[in-house]
């Protein structure tokens, strides 16, 4: 099968880590929703364990996720470095997103891999997310704000001992065009070795 890699290059290119602020509130279906997910569950894997598990919050899911982002926040942040307006960030947040997608790493029961290797795969699943809502033309981002590596949040979303919250995934509609993303040269970043 032949793809156009032009395309796929200007995809690659188009990727961009949306905020909220930038979001207009409008919903995203959730058919789109489900093929985005779909798409993340191609990522590679070693020893097939596909370690992913996505919990979407949508609608009042929103609200209650949102409303535990803030519980967690308060009981986790001295006094003197408390934000009202961050807690009150939290129950904003429901208005300006469609869907919020809990990012979790299901560890194989057997540890046939290291653990490191199962975080790598849903990093994986992820880009798969990334390059799919740059698809479709929506807004994203990859937060691991909001209490993501606490016992709470944990508890909260129901996941076993082995098993981490790696983050959140916010998808909403887009108000604007970004230019494509910056990176410095490739050519920093290699070195090349023939020998």
């Amino acid at each position: 099968m032949q793809y156009n890699i032009s395309e796929f290059n200007e995809l690659l290119k188009n990727r961009r880590s949306v905020g909220t602020a930038q979001y207009t509130g409008e919903k995203i279906d959730d058919s789109i929703v489900r093929q985005i997910l779909e798409n993340a569950n191609l990522a590679p894997t070693h020893r097939l364990t596909e370690p992913w598990r996505f919990k979407v919050f949508v609608g009042k899911g929103l609200e209650k996720l949102f409303a535990k982002m803030a519980e967690i926040y308060q009981v986790h942040t001295a006094p003197e470095k408390f934000s009202q307006e961050k807690y009150d960030k939290f129950f904003e947040q429901h208005h300006k997103v469609s869907h919020v997608i809990a990012i979790c790493m299901h560890r194989d029961t057997q540890n046939r891999v290291p653990e490191i290797e199962e975080i790598c795969a849903v990093a994986c699943a992820v880009q798969n997310i990334y390059l799919s809502v740059t698809a479709y033309d929506l807004a994203g981002y990859w937060s691991t704000g909001g209490g993501t590596f606490t016992q709470e949040m944990k508890s909260f979303l129901g996941l076993a001992a082995q098993d981490q919250c790696l983050g959140f995934f916010y998808l909403g509609c887009k108000a604007k065009d970004y230019p494509s993303t910056r990176r410095s040269s490739i050519e920093d970043k290699t070195e090349w070795i023939h020998e």
